[in-house]
C-alpha cells in the first residue's frame, strides 16, 4: 500500500514561492488502478514524481508498505525505484535499439551481483564463475523478453526499430520495458495523450490485462476523463494544487458537485 500524508510541494523562484501541491492525503491499495486527474498545471505529474522521490516533498510523508521513504538514503532509494516502473507520453525509447533490445535494456545494464535469477537459487548463482553468471543472465533476459513480447503482442515486431513502429506499438514497447524488472508499481504519466482514440483504447485494455494478470498496482496520470472512467477503480481529482474530490471512480463522477469535476465531465480543454 502507498500512503501519502499531508504532502506539500513548493518551488522557490527568487523571493516568490510557488505551491504546486498542498496538503495531499491519499491511499493507494495493492492492485489498484488508481487515477490522478486534473487540468494542466494541477500538480498531477509533480505528485507522481514525489511518490517515487524524483521530487522531494517540502512537507509530508510518503509510505510504501508502511515504510516512510522520505527517510531513505540515496542508495536505498535506487533500490526502491527498481520496484517502480514508469511509462511516459513520449515513450522514451532508444531509437538505435530494436524492440527486443529496448525491452531488455534495463536488465542488461543491471550488475551481475544485483541481478535476480529465477532458474536457480540466488545463493547457487552467487557461487558461479563470472562467465557462468553471464550465461545464465543472458538466458534469463531472453526468457523474460520473450514473455513480455507475447504479453504486449509484439513478437512479430521484435527486430523492428522504433522509427518503424506506430505510436501505439511504441507505447507497448515502453510498457514491456517498464515491466521487465517485475515491478510492483507502474506509474503512467499521460501515457495515452499522444495516441488516437482507438489506439488509446487498445493500450488501456493492455494495462487492464496486465493489472489483472500480474496484480501490479497502476497509478495513471491523465487529463482525459474517458481514460479514468474506462480503467481506474479509484480516482483523485486535483485542482489548484489541492484534492478537489477522491474515492471510487463511479461515485466521484456520479456525484459531480465540485466545479472541476463538472468541467472534466463537460469535456473542458485541459
Amino acid at each position: 500500500m502507498i500512503r501519502v500524508k499531508a504532502l506539500t510541494k513548493e518551488f522557490k523562484n527568487g523571493k516568490q514561492t510557488l505551491t504546486v501541491l498542498k496538503n495531499i492525503n491519499l491511499e493507494i491499495e495493492d492492485g489498484d488502478v488508481f487515477g490522478i486527474i486534473g487540468m494542466s498545471g494541477a500538480g498531477k505529474s509533480t505528485l507522481v514524481r514525489c511518490i517515487n522521490l524524483l521530487e522531494r516533498p517540502t512537507k509530508g510523508i510518503i509510505e510504501i508498505d508502511g515504510v516512510d521513504i522520505t527517510r531513505k538514503s540515496r542508495k536505498e532509494l535506487l533500490l526502491l525505484r527498481k520496484n517502480i516502473g514508469m511509462i511516459f507520453q513520449n515513450f522514451n525509447l532508444l531509437m538505435q535499439k530494436n524492440v527486443r533490445k529496448n525491452i531488455a535494456f534495463g536488465l542488461e545494464i543491471t550488475r551481475l551481483k544485483d541481478f535476480k535469477v529465477t532458474s536457480i537459487p540466488q545463493k547457487d548463482f552467487n557461487r558461479l564463475s563470472y562467465f557462468d553468471k553471464r550465461k545464465i543472465k543472458k538466458e534469463e533476459i531472453n526468457r523474460r523478453v520473450d514473455e513480455l513480447l507475447e504479453l504486449v503482442d509484439l513478437k512479430e515486431k521484435e527486430n523492428y526499430y522504433p522509427a518503424k513502429l506506430s505510436g501505439g506499438q511504441r507505447q507497448r514497447v515502453a510498457i514491456a520495458r517498464a515491466l521487465a524488472t517485475k515491478p510492483s508499481v507502474l506509474l503512467c504519466d499521460e501515457a495515452t495523450s499522444a495516441l488516437d482514440s482507438m489506439t488509446t483504447d487498445s493500450i488501456l485494455r493492455l494495462l487492464k490485462k496486465i493489472n489483472e494478470e500480474t496484480k501490479v498496482t497502476i497509478i495513471l496520470i491523465t487529463h482525459e476523463m474517458n481514460v479514468v472512467q474506462k480503467i481506474c477503480n479509484k480516482v483523485v481529482v486535483l485542482d489548484k494544487a489541492e484534492i478537489a474530490a477522491s474515492g471510487v471512480t463511479d461515485e466521484v463522477f456520479n456525484n459531480n458537485s465540485t466545479e472541476i469535476v463538472k468541467r472534466l465531465l463537460g469535456g473542458a480543454e485541459a
